[in-house]
């Protein structure tokens, strides 16, 4: 999937977070390609390797510390993330802050990988921290588990429908921040991060969901998603031609012949801009899907086909890929997610 860039609102709470506890600036910015001057500017972009490289000069300049992350974490609010922070707290239910959640993830700072998986009488959020530098892992595993609460509370200042809670965090001496973030004692030392939720309270009315200004923001969020995936330089123009030509996907050797690179001079390029042909392969396919399972509500079969596929199988698995479930229970959730629904 295409690296997301994002605005400079998080590195700026994280180098406040390390300054405030005696890191020094310059100590945070080492290393980054952040300046001051950028670091001021909340709409000055950056990419996410910058984000992650302020992060460990922290916890470098700090030492280790038991729930850094965790305070860290509790900085971050709804209002933290702008559009994406605004169309969760609009959303009629649990059900509807999912999809949106999912949906538009990247334009929130998180780095965990955060997937709802919903069955009768289960709800589970899966929390994926697999993607993070093993030395960055407990610190934003941490930091977007305290977010995740935060903002939850605030969509439900009634109390967090949480049963259970398991982490692959090793046991802290002390779990009461755990507990006054969550209501349970979590079990560490677990095979995954889940939060188990209320089923009952999937589809319960939240306090400030507003379908007129949900709609609106799920569209700006669509725009701003949009705009920090567009692409330039030779990935850009790889993407545009995959766009062009999705239902017969062009190999990798007659784009570079388009381009008039050498198959290796195309794969070298693409990894120094942070993606793959596979990669920019697999967003045009997933993108398409969506817009015309959604949008145009075509039947699967004809997506199929639209997309190249031999036979719906085909499709159905590498949708499966993308998105965790098949495409008609992402219709079907969507569906259900719909504002004014």
């Amino acid at each position: 999937m295409t690296e997301v860039r994002r605005n400079m609102v998080s590195a700026q709470l994280l180098a406040r977070f390390a300054t405030e506890r005696g890191l020094s600036q310059a100590a945070c910015l080492e290393g980054t390609g952040i300046s001051v001057e950028a670091l001021a500017d909340p709409q000055t972009e950056i990419g996410a390797e910058q984000e992650l490289r302020l992060a460990r000069n922290l916890l470098r300049g700090l030492g280790p510390q038991p729930g850094l992350g965790l305070e860290a974490g509790l900085r971050y609010h709804l209002a933290t993330y702008g559009i994406w922070g605004f169309a969760l707290l609009s959303c009629k239910n649990f059900r509807a802050v999912a999809e949106v959640v999912e949906r538009y993830l990247d334009l929130s700072y998180a780095f965990i990988r955060f997937r709802t998986r919903i069955e009768p009488g289960l709800l589970q959020i899966l929390l994926d921290d697999s993607a993070l530098p093993e030395d960055l892992r407990p610190f934003f595993l941490e930091r977007d588990f305290a977010a995740w609460s935060n903002a939850m509370r605030e969509l439900q200042p009634q109390g967090l429908p949480v049963q259970a809670v398991e982490l692959r965090l090793p046991r802290p001496m002390d779990v009461a921040r755990y507990v006054a973030l969550c209501g349970v004692e979590p079990r560490f030392d677990a095979e995954y991060n889940r939060i188990h939720l209320d089923p009952a309270l999937l589809d319960a009315p939240l306090p400030q969901g507003n379908a007129l200004i949900a709609q609106l923001c799920l569209e700006q969020c669509r725009q701003l998603l949009e705009k920090r995936r567009r692409r330039d330089g030779i990935a850009g123009q790889v993407r545009e031609r995959l766009f062009q030509r999705a239902g017969q996907m062009p190999s990798l050797d007659s784009i570079a012949a388009e381009l008039q690179l050498a198959p290796r001079s195309l794969r070298r390029h693409l990894e120094q801009e942070g993606t793959s042909f596979r990669a920019l392969a697999d967003e045009v396919l997933e993108t398409l899907a969506e817009e015309l399972l959604i949008v145009a509500h075509m039947k699967l079969e004809e997506v199929a086909q639209r997309l190249g596929y031999a036979e719906p199988a085909s499709f159905i698995h590498a949708f499966k890929r993308w998105k965790g479930v098949s495409p008609n229970a992402y219709r079907e959730q969507r569906r259900q997610a719909a504002p004014g629904r």
